[in-house]
């Protein structure tokens, strides 16, 4: 059975429109994953007791419709698939009728934070877990590939605020930093992102933006114009 939980969308996770935001469905997306973990007990104290986390690799998150203040939601996951150091999830968001608000595709590695490496997904967890059906949605390849030449954007600075329980950022923060390259009004239908190395407290950002009509692609690179994420947006039209 899927994993789920019942929130109602709150002010503080609305922007300007008064809409559920992009980085808000992120948000339940990742609480309900966690949530799941923590009640199968495999979640981050088991996790940080053998020195491991689950580091993602992608998202490719699908937008119906946004959400407004106060309406009644329903956040969904389950694993599909462990296959060697990945781990394959979905999700959904909905309404209490089953009205699709958005629904996702991700990919996680399972990761040794001692040896700073991949390892095999264990049996303890994957069986922790289980798998269900996987969810009926054109699927996207996971690598986003970068075309032409961006324009480059001022850097910035990571800091405290971005980085969460494995201290590193958090990849809702990374999709959070591309938006601010996107016109004020739009309307994001797609958004993919790739993470392709870990950003920590005091590197420098800079991004560079790729436009392509209906997509706006921003790369966010380290100085050596190494990528620590690629974050894709398709914007409705």
């Amino acid at each position: 059975m899927p994993y789920t939980f019942q929130s109602q969308v709150r002010y503080s996770e609305i922007g300007e429109d008064g809409l559920l935001t992009l980085p808000g469905i992120v948000d339940y997306f990742q609480d309900v994953s966690t949530f799941q973990s923590e009640s199968t007990g495999v979640g981050i104290a088991y996790l940080k007791e053998k020195g491991l986390a689950w580091i993602l690799a992608s998202w490719q998150i699908e937008i119906a419709q946004f959400p407004r203040l106060c309406d009644p939601v329903i956040s969904a996951t389950w694993a599909y698939e462990f296959k060697d150091f990945f781990g394959y999830r979905n999700y959904t968001l909905s309404d209490p009728d089953g009205r699709m608000y958005a629904w996702a595709n991700s990919v996680w590695i399972m990761y040794d934070m001692v040896h700073g490496r991949p390892v095999r997904v264990g049996r303890e967890i994957a069986e922790g877990y289980g798998t269900e059906q996987k969810l009926d949605m054109a699927y996207e390849d996971r690598k986003i590939r970068v075309r032409g030449t961006g324009t480059p954007e001022e850097g910035f600075v990571i800091g405290r605020h971005h980085l969460d329980t494995n201290h590193h950022v958090n990849n809702g923060q990374y999709i959070a930093m591309a938006m601010e390259y996107l016109p004020r009004e739009s309307r994001v239908e797609q958004m993919r992102a790739e993470y392709r190395s870990q950003a920590h407290l005091g590197d420098e950002v800079i991004p560079c933006i790729y436009r392509e009509a209906p997509y706006t692609t921003v790369a966010l690179n380290n100085r050596d114009g190494k990528s620590f994420a690629v974050v894709r947006f398709r914007i409705r039209q």
